[in-house]
């Protein structure tokens, strides 16, 4: 009786003992709760030394506790590093190209083939340039003469040491050598006349692609200007038999994987370094080469009309595509039109006349990808009657018409709308039997787009228009 007396007599100490009970028990939880947070959390050395090294060697970074693994990594960066090196350096440094001579086939006509050669070396000047025509099938054997078609006395640095020759007064379906005194050759075919096909194939044949750059993909064993896509091109010529090569641009890259400069002899040397490719006579021995400019022949995405680079970027442009090109439409235009057998061709400029992609809405009336001369010759050959027999019509374009890719789009004709709708309703309004069909490249993809007419509109379905976007080679 006394003690619980006493107890109760004196609350306030067993207060005091219940409050130490209740903290002690207290700091125990924390401190298990605290020691299992540490226990899940905590790296001991026997996990890292089980650590896949897998990952130091996919993510580029020292293993914990390996030394090899570690030093493995560094081997591989290091390796890294030096292919790097090599895409960007090694062709520009150790093969500029000045010294490539060549000769090659541009724009053939039923009656004119345009060629180009390349001599740097004084020693092989002058040079001539001789043609004969070989003999078709049934004809007699016998040898035929060979016949001047042109030559030069100087060649210098002011054209990059190139010369051009027509070749005139030639017969349509009919094949042709051609030899150069520096020990170049080749052959080519012309066309057939207007508004006929040949009479051994009875059908057009030609191809078209766009993009090229050396060692792409990249292999650090091939040669610095190897070309994949000319040795796959190569293996289905022969069978193919086409009559021409459409390139629809960036032919070089002057700016991937980095820019070397911006003067005329860097442009020159992309150039030279495509045709002193091991690869190059393959694809262009037999087989003519008809070209559009796109914008890495320039800048990548150019809409900068004539200011520079592109005075320097077409310096080369000019004297190794233009000049064999087919006839420009006007004086000094870049853009081309031909007539070859049954059908006929109209070779944009999407590059130097645009208006500034970001300058005006996409919908904009004063937005122009053409240029107002250019979309002028553009309607008026999409208008014109064309001769008995030709029954297409071929828009190139380096760059896609179709919206459907939207990635970089400001780049293309979605976003120039106003525009396209012009050219659109133009080629549904082509006169009926004639088929209207776009070519472009650029995007390192193939796409088939159709363009109806709208829905009860005064065109029929049957003038639908049709695109084919192929690249890269």
């Amino acid at each position: 009786m006394k003690a619980v007396g006493a107890a109760s007599t004196n609350p306030s100490a067993s207060n005091g003992q219940l409050v130490d009970t209740l903290a002690k028990q207290t700091d125990k939880v924390i401190q298990k709760g605290l020691q299992r947070s540490e226990d899940r959390n905590k790296i001991t050395p026997v996990q890292d030394a089980k650590q896949w090294p897998g990952w130091a060697l996919l993510w580029g970074y020292p293993h914990p506790t390996s030394f090899w693994w570690t030093l493995s990594t560094a081997g591989i960066n290091a390796i890294l590093c030096l292919c790097v090196l090599d895409l960007v350096y090694r062709a520009p440094m150790m093969y500029p190209s000045h010294e490539v001579s060549f000769a090659r086939i541009g724009h053939v006509s039923d009656t004119t083939a345009s060629l180009l050669l390349r001599e740097p070396d004084p020693i092989q000047l002058p040079v001539f340039v001789s043609y004969r025509d070989l003999p078709k099938s049934g004809d007699s054997l016998v040898e035929r003469p060979w016949k001047p078609a042109g030559k030069t006395y100087w060649l210098s640095n002011e054209t990059d040491f190139t010369f051009t020759v027509i070749i005139d007064g030639l017969q349509p379906t009919s094949r042709y050598q051609y030899a150069v005194s520096n020990n170049q050759s080749g052959h080519f075919t012309t066309a057939p006349r207007q508004g006929h096909v040949a009479p051994i194939t009875d059908k057009l044949t030609f191809l078209t692609s766009s993009c090229i750059k050396p060692r792409f993909p990249y292999n650090p064993l091939t040669h610095p200007l190897s070309m994949p896509g000319f040795r796959h091109l190569a293996s289905w010529i022969p069978s193919l038999k086409a009559s021409f090569m459409l390139f629809l641009g960036d032919f070089i890259y002057v700016d991937v994987p980095r820019r070397l400069g911006s003067d005329p002899e860097t442009y020159r040397r992309e150039y030279r370094q495509v045709y002193n490719s091991p690869d190059w006579p393959s694809v262009s021995e037999d087989l003519p080469w008809i070209h559009v400019l796109d914008d890495h022949e320039i800048a990548n995405d150019w809409d900068g009309n004539t200011t520079a680079p592109y005075p320097a970027a077409v310096d080369p442009w000019r004297l190794y595509h233009t000049s064999i090109n087919p006839p420009p439409v006007s004086p000094g235009a870049s853009y081309f039109q031909f007539v070859h057998g049954p059908a006929s061709f109209f070779l944009m400029d999407t590059r130097r006349y645009r208006t500034p992609s970001q300058a005006l809405p996409a919908n904009s009336t004063e937005k122009s990808m053409l240029g107002p001369d250019q979309l002028s010759h553009l309607l008026s050959f999409l208008s014109r009657r064309e001769p008995e027999g030709v029954k297409w019509k071929f828009i190139i374009s380096s760059i896609p018409f179709t919206r459907n890719w939207r990635f970089c789009s400001t780049d293309t004709w979605a976003n120039y709308l106003h525009e396209r709708q012009t050219v659109l309703e133009a080629m549904w309004s082509v006169a009926p039997g004639t088929g209207i069909v776009i070519l472009s490249g650029d995007r390192h993809e193939f796409a088939a787009t159709a363009f109806p007419p709208p829905e009860g509109s005064k065109w029929p379905v049957s003038a639908t228009v049709h695109e084919f976007s192929t690249s890269p080679l």
